[in-house]
């Protein structure tokens, strides 16, 4: 198999597959005397019998082919079309045998089971107060785009980040939810690129519900940028410098008692990639070994503060609140009455008094906008943002997209 060429045989016409280097198996011991339970052969199952002797016994045709398929799974095209029940035990044979812990296989083995099986493979993603797991698998977290739930609390995000590109595609348009983004120094600035693609091209956060912007040092000027989020309900801006009152741009009014839905116990990791994201933390926290290295060499990294800096970096306390008593009684909750959550036929207050303003002014400029609000795409809350009113930042982040 080193040397001889590779020909598959699909609907019934024969090919040949270059550059494909089949995964080597793994050299075993032959000596029964020393370990007498080291297979010989990964193809057979030893056992003991009611008498105590050993036996072995062949696995299945398909055991072994799903076991041939997880050690050459980056040579997969797709596996769209194949059954969810050989999906699972195909994703549970790559994690068994470390596929995902390989930094140059797991972003597209992640993609191919994305791909067909959307949600099954990770549905909500926990990454609370975890930056260094963020920052090392970007590329794997890229994969799941079926997401629903995503808590970034506390990941260091900043205002120029690029997971906001990631949040804002077309992937997860269709599919998240509730999206968590508190406690990462995020400002105005920040708020304003990450939707940016939303407000210029109606690009991303389609179904997103409740937004957790809290502790975070935005302004109310915030607000105007989140207008453009068709379906929000919950807005949290805890510790922020939103007021009580948000009805006149977003449609929402102060809760008296903090929402459920912003309890972060409510997002976890779901989906048959829970253990691999446990696995990335834990194989993360482990700092490697430090090597015997020339004395030169270890001066330079004492003298820049290299190791030091990691160490800090990964012990570094996340960012939490005062007291649990105290983090209740600054909650600052956000939410969309049933009664006045955005239709075709209803508008909101501010919104009838504006269009009846511009009606005893202009009756033709009013029928131009009843016919805009007939699309169902827009809601009471957007209809305020004009494209004339797009700053000269929103336009250079636009010749960015």
């Amino acid at each position: 198999m080193d040397s001889s060429t590779i020909y598959v045989r699909e609907r019934g016409n024969l090919r040949r597959v270059g550059d494909i280097v089949l995964a080597q198996p793994k050299p075993v011991s032959s000596c029964r005397r020393t370990n007498p339970l080291v297979l010989r052969k990964k193809h057979f199952i030893f056992t003991y019998n009611a008498e105590g002797s050993l036996r072995y016994t062949t696995k299945s045709l398909f055991d072994i082919t799903l076991l041939f398929v997880a050690d050459n799974i980056q040579h997969v095209d797709s596996l769209v079309g194949f059954p969810e029940q050989i999906g699972d035990r195909l994703f549970a044979a790559a994690e068994a045998n470390r596929v995902f812990l390989n930094a140059d296989i797991s972003p597209k083995a992640l993609q191919l089971f994305s791909d067909a099986y959307g949600e099954m493979v990770l549905s909500s993603l926990c990454l609370r107060n975890k930056f260094p797991l963020l920052h090392e698998r970007m590329d794997e977290i890229k994969t799941f785009h079926s997401l629903k739930c995503l808590d970034l609390f506390g990941c260091r995000l900043g205002d120029n980040h690029e997971i906001f590109l990631h949040l804002t595609s077309s992937s997860l348009a269709s599919s998240l939810m509730e999206l968590s983004i508190g406690g990462n120094s995020l400002s105005d600035v920040g708020l304003q690129r990450l939707t940016a693609p939303v407000r210029m091209m109606r690009k991303g956060l389609d179904c997103l519900q409740s937004l957790d912007v809290s502790y975070n040092p935005i302004s109310e000027r915030a607000l105007n940028y989140l207008t453009c989020l068709p379906k929000l309900e919950n807005l949290d801006g805890s510790a922020t410098g939103l007021k009580k009152i948000v009805w006149d741009l977003l449609g929402l009014i102060y809760s008296e008692k903090p929402l459920d839905t912003f309890d972060h116990l409510r997002c976890k990791t779901e989906g048959w990639a829970e253990q691999v994201v446990n696995l990335w933390e834990t194989s993360g926290s482990q700092m490697p070994k430090q090597k015997k290295i020339e004395e030169s060499r270890t001066s330079a990294l004492r003298f820049f503060g290299r190791q030091k800096f990691v160490r800090e970096v990964l012990k570094a306390a996340p960012l939490s609140c005062e007291s649990e008593e105290e983090a209740t009684r600054k909650r600052v909750h956000f939410y969309r009455p049933a009664a006045n959550k955005p239709t075709s036929e209803r508008q909101t207050p501010s919104t009838t008094n504006h269009s009846v303003k511009l009606l005893w002014q202009n009756p033709r400029k009013r029928e131009r906008q009843s016919e805009k609000c007939d699309s169902p795409r827009h809601s009471p809350p957007t209809k305020r943002w004009s494209v004339s009113s797009l700053t000269a930042e929103d336009i250079d982040l636009l010749s960015r997209y």
